[in-house]
C-alpha cells in the first residue's frame, strides 16, 4: 500500500497533469510541466501473447491477446502524452516466455513481474478480455486484491468510467480476485476485463477501433481521478 507521503506526491503530480487531460483525450500532444522523474510510473500489462492467445471471439475468433495489445497501446499513448513514465510489459504480439517448452506460462508471468519490479511501478494495469458460458454476460469488470485498499479505490474509479461507455453495461461492479498479476507489487494494481468475447455484442464493439480508444480513455481518466 502507498504511504501517505507517496500519495501526496502522486496527487500533486495529478494536479499538474489535470490541464493536459483534455488535450490528450482529444488526440493532441499536451506536455506536462513537471519533469518525468516527478510523475508516477504506470506499468501496462497486455495480457497473453504469442502462442497464448487467451480467449477468442464467439463469432470472428479474434484473439484476446490482440485486443489486449491494441487497447494497451492506446492506453500507453494517453499516459505518455500526459507526461507519465509508462512501461509496457508486452509491446508486440509475442509472448514473454522465451521458449515454448513446458512451463512457458509461468515463465511468461514471472517475466511480467520482473518488469513491474524493475520499473518501480506506482500503478499496474493488466488488460484482459473476459469469457463466460452464459453468452448474455456483457461489459467490463475490474478486479483487485482484497488485501489492497488502494487497489480497490483505483478499481472503483476505472469501473465507474467503463460503466459509462457508449454501448456498455452500467451495472457492473468491481470484484476481488486472487490473481498473480495483482500480487507482483505493493503498488495499486488492477486487472481490467474490458468486455466479454463470448458475447456477440461485446465482441463487435471490441472490433471497433473507436470503441477500443474509448476503453483506453476511460481507464486513463479513472487513474487520473484516483490520483487526484
Amino acid at each position: 500500500m502507498l504511504t501517505l507521503s507517496k500519495r501526496k506526491i502522486l496527487g500533486a503530480a495529478a494536479i499538474v497533469l489535470a490541464g493536459a487531460v483534455a488535450g490528450v483525450c482529444a488526440g493532441t500532444a499536451a506536455a506536462a510541466s513537471s519533469s518525468p522523474s516527478d510523475l508516477p510510473t504506470v506499468v501496462i500489462d497486455a495480457g497473453h501473447g504469442g502462442i497464448d492467445a487467451g480467449v477468442c471471439g464467439v463469432n470472428t475468433g479474434v484473439k484476446e491477446s490482440d485486443i489486449n495489445l491494441y487497447i494497451s497501446r492506446e492506453l500507453k499513448s494517453r499516459f505518455s502524452g500526459a507526461g507519465f513514465n509508462c512501461v509496457m510489459t508486452r509491446a508486440d504480439h509475442g509472448g514473454l516466455y522465451g521458449t515454448t517448452a513446458q512451463g512457458f506460462k509461468m515463465r511468461d508471468m514471472n517475466r511480467r513481474k520482473e518488469i513491474i519490479v524493475e520499473s518501480a511501478a506506482d500503478i499496474v494495469i493488466s488488460v484482459h478480455q473476459n469469457t463466460c458460458p452464459l453468452k448474455s454476460r456483457r461489459g467490463s469488470h475490474v478486479f483487485y486484491d482484497k488485501e489492497s485498499g488502494e487497489s480497490a479505490v483505483l478499481a472503483g474509479y476505472i469501473q465507474g468510467n467503463l460503466n459509462n461507455l457508449s454501448g456498455g453495461v452500467e451495472t457492473n461492479t468491481i470484484l476481488t480476485g486472487d490473481y498473480f498479476m495483482l500480487k507482483c507489487t505493493d503498488a495499486p494494481s488492477v486487472i481490467v476485463e474490458c468486455a466479454f468475447l463470448s458475447n456477440a455484442e461485446d465482441e463487435q464493439l471490441l472490433l471497433d477501433e473507436q470503441y477500443r480508444e474509448e476503453i483506453a480513455t476511460a481507464i486513463f481518466e479513472g487513474v487520473i481521478m484516483y490520483l487526484s
